[in-house]
């Protein structure tokens, strides 16, 4: 069986389908409901029995227990989280910038709106197979910038690396605890869980099921399923670049979906005699992941860029790298993608570990109505109005308040007319 299937253009689209399991969330929703209505002791009862827990039981790390730990990694860590910290952090205080609060004239007064933060926010960083400190700090450091008041870490049986990259992206504190368990505490509140105004972060089924499950009693960023990357390549691309990010998509997890897009079947094939070099330089379990997430994944040769463009357009993947002799002609056809990856220089990794834009992004076709985190996350455009001089407006109000048959909606208009004309 080939690594990479070759399928056709219609075929692909359905590989990236990753709704939540009807089981996964019907167990989520009994989680969430138990954590609202037990607070802590339903909470630290589901840790326990899903293994959440570190070893001696802690489950809160307060501020202090955060810097304690930045101080225990190594100097070359810390230097490494400070680094890849500043660069978000500075994408993020920039997209800050472009949000300009409005303040316009309109007859009789001004209108406008102002981009107000949230005032709590719950990030979750996943520890599964691997610690996530990256994603922590896509996570909180954008929630900072956009000026949060307090914000929670939650990640369960933390280590002192993600303890560090809490302390040095501004976490007020991290709970210990992970799952969907933890999503309903930080949407819900417990006698130790500050309630959240906004849950934000990736992770596993049972994660994105909650959150979906607490959408509408609190904000989400997204509800996110495996991670997807999609090279978009001709001819004149490295075969040995396409087959190494293929396969740093494909060892994240079995469900990674890694895609081929191509006009060129010379390509495709170059591609498929390159994936086992790099698998062979993955360690086990990770190169029987990536082998397994490769078989599931895909390649389709497109009959020309046209053809190729409108195939990323319906897949809409999380990262789309342009691989193509003069991407300049191609990228204004390019309108779905979580993130875009321009030229062979630029490896999907490279967002992965912080050049500076998000790497939690859309995935399942998200990208056709949805954008990655980013300080927009944790802002609110809320709107304003002032009218001195509401006479102007009244008629349009009235007749339009009559026409919907709701007749106090009409009259309070009209008592303005005759307020204004007191003035």
């Amino acid at each position: 069986m080939s690594l990479l299937p070759l399928v056709s253009a219609h075929e692909i689209a359905a590989r990236t389908d990753a709704r939540v399991d009807g089981a996964v969330a019907a167990r989520v929703a009994e989680i969430v409901e138990d954590v609202r209505d037990g607070g802590d002791r339903a909470l630290l009862r589901h840790a326990r029995a899903l293994g959440d827990l570190a070893p001696d039981g802690r489950w809160i790390h307060d501020r202090a227990s955060l810097e304690e730990a930045f101080d225990r990694v190594s100097p070359a860590t810390r230097d490494c989280l400070s680094r890849t910290a500043e660069r978000i952090r500075g994408f993020a205080r920039e997209q800050r910038k472009c949000l300009a609060d409005s303040n316009v004239e309109i007859p009789g007064g001004r209108i406008g709106h102002r981009f107000l933060p949230v005032a709590t926010a719950g990030c979750y960083a996943p520890e599964g197979r691997y610690p996530l400190p990256s994603s922590l700090l896509m996570s909180v450091v954008p929630a900072r910038e956009a000026g949060v008041r307090r914000v929670q870490v939650a990640s369960p049986r933390p280590t002192d690396v993600t303890l560090a990259a809490a302390a040095l992206a501004g976490a007020d504190r991290l709970i210990g605890i992970g799952g969907a368990q933890v999503i309903a505490a930080l949407a819900y509140g417990t006698e130790t869980v500050e309630r959240c105004d906004l849950l934000a972060g990736p992770g596993n089924k049972w994660v994105s099921a909650a959150k979906k499950v607490v959408y509408g009693d609190v904000g989400i960023d997204m509800v996110a399923g495996p991670s997807e990357l999609v090279v978009l390549a001709d001819a004149s691309a490295d075969p040995g670049f396409v087959a190494a990010d293929l396969v740093a998509q494909a060892e994240h997890d079995t469900d990674a979906r890694p895609i081929l897009v191509t006009t060129d079947e010379r390509l495709a094939r170059a591609v498929q005699a390159a994936l086992p070099h790099h698998l062979s330089h993955l360690p086990e379990p990770s190169a029987a992941v990536a082998r397994a997430s490769l078989r599931a994944g895909a390649c389709a040769l497109c009959d020309g860029l046209e053809e190729a463009i409108a195939v990323c357009n319906r897949i809409a993947p999380e990262h789309l790298e342009v691989m193509v002799s003069e991407p300049d002609s191609v990228l204004p056809g390019l309108a779905n993608y979580g993130a875009l990856f321009v030229g062979a220089g630029s490896a999907e990794v490279f967002g992965d570990y912080g050049a500076g834009p998000n790497h939690i992004l859309p995935t399942g076709g998200g990208a056709r109505f949805s954008a990655g985190l980013s300080v927009l996350t944790f802002l609110r455009p809320a709107t304003w109005m002032r009218l001195d001089s509401p006479a102007g407006h009244v008629a349009d109000a009235a007749a339009l308040a009559r026409l919907e048959g709701l007749e106090g909606h009409a009259r309070a208009a009209e008592l303005r007319r005759s307020a204004s004309a007191g003035r």
